[in-house]
Protein backbone atom coordinates (compact mmCIF):
# COMPACT_ATOMS: atom_id res chain seq x y z
CA UNK A 1 0.00 0.00 0.00
CA UNK A 2 2.84 2.40 0.85
CA UNK A 3 4.44 1.70 -2.54
CA UNK A 4 1.15 2.38 -4.32
CA UNK A 5 0.76 5.75 -2.56
CA UNK A 6 4.36 6.65 -3.37
CA UNK A 7 3.84 6.04 -7.08
CA UNK A 8 0.32 7.43 -7.32
CA UNK A 9 1.16 10.25 -9.73
CA UNK A 10 3.31 8.06 -11.95
CA UNK A 11 0.42 5.56 -12.12
CA UNK A 12 -1.94 8.41 -12.92
CA UNK A 13 0.36 9.61 -15.69
CA UNK A 14 0.36 6.13 -17.24
CA UNK A 15 -3.45 5.97 -17.16
CA UNK A 16 -3.85 9.44 -18.67
CA UNK A 17 -1.31 8.55 -21.37
CA UNK A 18 -3.22 5.36 -22.13
CA UNK A 19 -6.52 7.21 -22.53
CA UNK A 20 -4.95 9.94 -24.67
CA UNK A 21 -3.39 7.36 -26.99
CA UNK A 22 -6.82 5.84 -27.52
CA UNK A 23 -8.18 9.27 -28.40
CA UNK A 24 -5.41 10.14 -30.85
CA UNK A 25 -5.59 6.72 -32.49
CA UNK A 26 -9.21 7.44 -33.36
CA UNK A 27 -9.16 11.10 -34.39
CA UNK A 28 -12.77 10.75 -35.49
CA UNK A 29 -13.60 11.26 -31.81
CA UNK A 30 -12.29 14.85 -31.73
CA UNK A 31 -13.49 15.51 -35.28
CA UNK A 32 -17.04 14.35 -34.48
CA UNK A 33 -17.12 16.37 -31.27
CA UNK A 34 -16.06 19.56 -33.06
CA UNK A 35 -18.00 19.20 -36.32
CA UNK A 36 -21.49 19.24 -34.80
CA UNK A 37 -20.98 22.42 -32.71
CA UNK A 38 -19.25 24.13 -35.64
CA UNK A 39 -22.18 23.13 -37.88
CA UNK A 40 -24.59 24.64 -35.33
CA UNK A 41 -22.51 27.81 -35.23
CA UNK A 42 -22.48 28.15 -39.01
CA UNK A 43 -26.21 27.45 -39.22
CA UNK A 44 -27.25 29.94 -36.57
CA UNK A 45 -24.88 32.70 -37.64
CA UNK A 46 -25.36 32.54 -41.41
CA UNK A 47 -28.94 31.21 -41.66
CA UNK A 48 -30.87 32.23 -38.53
CA UNK A 49 -28.64 35.04 -37.25
CA UNK A 50 -30.31 37.81 -39.27
CA UNK A 51 -33.72 36.97 -37.81
CA UNK A 52 -32.62 36.71 -34.16
CA UNK A 53 -32.62 39.89 -32.12
CA UNK A 54 -29.99 39.76 -29.39
CA UNK A 55 -29.14 43.44 -29.02
CA UNK A 56 -25.73 42.98 -30.64
CA UNK A 57 -24.51 43.27 -34.22
CA UNK A 58 -22.00 40.43 -33.83
CA UNK A 59 -24.14 37.33 -33.30
CA UNK A 60 -21.17 34.94 -33.20
CA UNK A 61 -19.99 36.74 -30.04
CA UNK A 62 -23.39 36.09 -28.48
CA UNK A 63 -23.54 32.49 -29.69
CA UNK A 64 -20.05 31.17 -28.92
CA UNK A 65 -20.41 30.41 -25.17
CA UNK A 66 -23.38 28.13 -25.78
CA UNK A 67 -21.60 26.38 -28.66
CA UNK A 68 -18.64 25.63 -26.39
CA UNK A 69 -20.92 24.05 -23.79
CA UNK A 70 -22.57 21.88 -26.46
CA UNK A 71 -19.13 20.72 -27.60
CA UNK A 72 -18.14 19.78 -24.06
CA UNK A 73 -21.41 17.92 -23.44
CA UNK A 74 -20.88 16.01 -26.68
CA UNK A 75 -17.25 15.28 -25.84
CA UNK A 76 -17.98 13.77 -22.43
CA UNK A 77 -20.14 11.12 -24.12
CA UNK A 78 -16.93 9.57 -25.45
CA UNK A 79 -15.57 9.32 -21.91
CA UNK A 80 -18.65 7.34 -20.96
CA UNK A 81 -18.21 5.14 -24.02
CA UNK A 82 -14.54 4.41 -23.29
CA UNK A 83 -15.32 3.58 -19.66
CA UNK A 84 -18.08 1.23 -20.77
CA UNK A 85 -15.69 -0.54 -23.16
CA UNK A 86 -13.07 -0.94 -20.42
CA UNK A 87 -15.69 -2.46 -18.12
CA UNK A 88 -17.00 -4.84 -20.78
CA UNK A 89 -13.52 -6.01 -21.80
CA UNK A 90 -12.45 -6.64 -18.22
CA UNK A 91 -9.67 -4.03 -18.37
CA UNK A 92 -10.36 -2.86 -14.83
CA UNK A 93 -10.01 -6.40 -13.48
CA UNK A 94 -6.63 -6.75 -15.20
CA UNK A 95 -5.34 -3.50 -13.73
CA UNK A 96 -6.68 -4.42 -10.29
CA UNK A 97 -4.37 -7.42 -10.26
CA UNK A 98 -1.40 -5.08 -10.56
CA UNK A 99 0.18 -2.99 -7.76
CA UNK A 100 -1.29 0.33 -8.86
CA UNK A 101 -3.60 2.84 -7.18
CA UNK A 102 -7.10 1.82 -8.21
CA UNK A 103 -8.55 5.33 -8.39
CA UNK A 104 -6.00 6.29 -11.07
CA UNK A 105 -7.87 4.17 -13.62
CA UNK A 106 -10.97 6.33 -13.27
CA UNK A 107 -9.05 9.59 -12.94
CA UNK A 108 -7.13 8.75 -16.10
CA UNK A 109 -10.37 8.86 -18.07
CA UNK A 110 -11.50 12.03 -16.33
CA UNK A 111 -8.29 13.98 -16.95
CA UNK A 112 -8.03 12.81 -20.57
CA UNK A 113 -11.60 14.09 -21.04
CA UNK A 114 -10.42 17.47 -19.77
CA UNK A 115 -7.54 17.51 -22.29
CA UNK A 116 -9.54 16.29 -25.30
CA UNK A 117 -12.37 18.73 -24.64
CA UNK A 118 -9.86 21.55 -24.31
CA UNK A 119 -8.56 20.68 -27.80
CA UNK A 120 -12.10 20.76 -29.18
CA UNK A 121 -12.76 24.14 -27.54
CA UNK A 122 -9.57 25.58 -29.06
CA UNK A 123 -10.57 24.40 -32.54
CA UNK A 124 -14.08 25.87 -32.20
CA UNK A 125 -12.74 29.22 -30.97
CA UNK A 126 -10.39 29.25 -33.96
CA UNK A 127 -13.33 28.76 -36.35
CA UNK A 128 -15.29 31.44 -34.49
CA UNK A 129 -12.41 33.88 -35.02
CA UNK A 130 -12.60 33.21 -38.76
CA UNK A 131 -16.34 33.92 -38.58
CA UNK A 132 -15.80 37.28 -36.93
CA UNK A 133 -15.63 36.53 -33.22
CA UNK A 134 -13.77 39.25 -31.34
CA UNK A 135 -13.11 39.67 -27.64
CA UNK A 136 -12.00 42.69 -25.67
CA UNK A 137 -11.22 40.55 -22.62
CA UNK A 138 -7.83 40.70 -20.96
CA UNK A 139 -5.77 37.86 -19.53
CA UNK A 140 -7.67 37.57 -16.23
CA UNK A 141 -11.15 37.33 -17.82
CA UNK A 142 -9.83 34.72 -20.26
CA UNK A 143 -8.37 32.73 -17.35
CA UNK A 144 -11.76 32.97 -15.63
CA UNK A 145 -13.44 31.63 -18.79
CA UNK A 146 -10.95 28.76 -18.97
CA UNK A 147 -11.61 27.96 -15.31
CA UNK A 148 -15.40 27.90 -15.78
CA UNK A 149 -15.13 25.68 -18.86
CA UNK A 150 -12.76 23.32 -17.03
CA UNK A 151 -15.14 23.03 -14.07
CA UNK A 152 -18.07 22.46 -16.44
CA UNK A 153 -16.08 19.74 -18.21
CA UNK A 154 -15.22 18.01 -14.93
CA UNK A 155 -18.83 18.19 -13.75
CA UNK A 156 -20.16 16.57 -16.93
CA UNK A 157 -17.30 14.06 -17.05
CA UNK A 158 -18.19 12.71 -13.62
CA UNK A 159 -21.79 12.33 -14.82
CA UNK A 160 -20.36 10.49 -17.84
CA UNK A 161 -18.43 8.23 -15.47
CA UNK A 162 -21.65 7.20 -13.74
CA UNK A 163 -23.25 6.37 -17.10
CA UNK A 164 -20.20 4.51 -18.40
CA UNK A 165 -19.77 2.38 -15.29
CA UNK A 166 -23.45 1.49 -14.86
CA UNK A 167 -24.72 1.22 -18.46
CA UNK A 168 -25.83 -2.11 -19.87
CA UNK A 169 -25.18 -1.23 -23.52
CA UNK A 170 -23.13 1.13 -25.68
CA UNK A 171 -26.21 3.19 -26.49
CA UNK A 172 -27.03 3.48 -22.81
CA UNK A 173 -23.52 4.67 -22.02
CA UNK A 174 -23.79 7.68 -24.35
CA UNK A 175 -27.53 8.41 -24.04
CA UNK A 176 -26.99 10.59 -20.94
CA UNK A 177 -25.42 13.29 -23.13
CA UNK A 178 -28.53 13.90 -25.26
CA UNK A 179 -30.44 16.03 -22.72
CA UNK A 180 -27.20 17.82 -21.81
CA UNK A 181 -26.62 18.75 -25.46
CA UNK A 182 -30.25 19.89 -25.75
CA UNK A 183 -30.17 21.97 -22.54
CA UNK A 184 -28.38 25.01 -24.09
CA UNK A 185 -31.25 25.37 -26.57
CA UNK A 186 -33.57 26.11 -23.64
CA UNK A 187 -31.36 28.84 -22.22
CA UNK A 188 -30.00 32.23 -23.21
CA UNK A 189 -27.31 30.57 -25.34
CA UNK A 190 -29.03 31.26 -28.68
CA UNK A 191 -31.73 33.84 -27.95
CA UNK A 192 -32.54 36.15 -25.01
CA UNK A 193 -34.91 34.53 -22.53
CA UNK A 194 -37.24 37.57 -22.74
CA UNK A 195 -38.61 36.27 -26.04
CA UNK A 196 -39.68 32.91 -24.54
CA UNK A 197 -43.13 31.95 -23.19
CA UNK A 198 -43.45 32.40 -19.44
CA UNK A 199 -43.10 28.75 -18.41
CA UNK A 200 -40.13 28.18 -20.71
CA UNK A 201 -38.54 31.47 -19.63
CA UNK A 202 -38.76 30.56 -15.94
CA UNK A 203 -37.03 27.25 -16.60
CA UNK A 204 -34.42 28.82 -18.89
CA UNK A 205 -33.51 31.53 -16.41
CA UNK A 206 -33.08 29.09 -13.53
CA UNK A 207 -31.16 26.25 -15.11
CA UNK A 208 -27.32 26.01 -14.93
CA UNK A 209 -26.51 26.62 -18.60
CA UNK A 210 -27.97 30.13 -18.62
CA UNK A 211 -25.85 31.29 -15.68
CA UNK A 212 -22.71 29.73 -17.18
CA UNK A 213 -23.37 31.19 -20.64
CA UNK A 214 -24.11 34.65 -19.25
CA UNK A 215 -20.94 34.62 -17.13
CA UNK A 216 -18.72 33.53 -20.03
CA UNK A 217 -20.36 36.00 -22.43
CA UNK A 218 -19.86 38.90 -20.02
CA UNK A 219 -16.23 37.97 -19.42
CA UNK A 220 -15.44 37.70 -23.14
CA UNK A 221 -17.12 41.00 -24.02
CA UNK A 222 -15.70 42.97 -21.09
CA UNK A 223 -19.11 43.54 -19.51
CA UNK A 224 -19.90 43.47 -15.77
CA UNK A 225 -20.37 39.87 -14.71
CA UNK A 226 -22.49 40.50 -11.63
CA UNK A 227 -23.80 37.47 -9.75
CA UNK A 228 -23.81 35.24 -12.81
CA UNK A 229 -20.25 34.10 -12.22
CA UNK A 230 -21.00 33.02 -8.65
CA UNK A 231 -24.16 31.24 -9.77
CA UNK A 232 -22.20 29.53 -12.55
CA UNK A 233 -19.46 28.43 -10.16
CA UNK A 234 -22.03 27.19 -7.64
CA UNK A 235 -23.74 25.08 -10.32
CA UNK A 236 -20.44 23.66 -11.60
CA UNK A 237 -19.07 22.82 -8.16
CA UNK A 238 -22.42 21.46 -6.95
CA UNK A 239 -22.89 19.16 -9.95
CA UNK A 240 -19.27 18.06 -9.85
CA UNK A 241 -19.32 17.15 -6.14
CA UNK A 242 -22.61 15.23 -6.34
CA UNK A 243 -21.60 13.44 -9.55
CA UNK A 244 -18.16 12.58 -8.12
CA UNK A 245 -19.76 11.07 -5.01
CA UNK A 246 -22.10 8.82 -6.99
CA UNK A 247 -19.44 7.96 -9.59
CA UNK A 248 -17.07 6.75 -6.88
CA UNK A 249 -19.85 4.69 -5.30
CA UNK A 250 -20.58 2.99 -8.61
CA UNK A 251 -16.86 2.50 -9.23
CA UNK A 252 -16.29 0.87 -5.84
CA UNK A 253 -19.16 -1.51 -6.48
CA UNK A 254 -17.57 -2.42 -9.81
CA UNK A 255 -14.21 -3.24 -8.24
Amino acid sequence: METIKKHYFSDLGVMVGRSMRHIFRSMDTIITVTIMPIAFMLLFVYVFGGAIQTGTDNYVNYLLPGILLIAIASGTAYTSYRLFIDVQRGIFERFHSMPIARSTMLWGHVLSSLVSNALSVIVIIGVALLMGFRSSAGILPWLAVIGILALFTLALTWIAAIAGLSAKSVDGASAFSYPLIFLPFISSAFVPTDSMPTVVRVFAENQPVTAIVEAIRALLTGQPVGNDIWTALAWCFGIMIVAYFFAMRVYKKRI
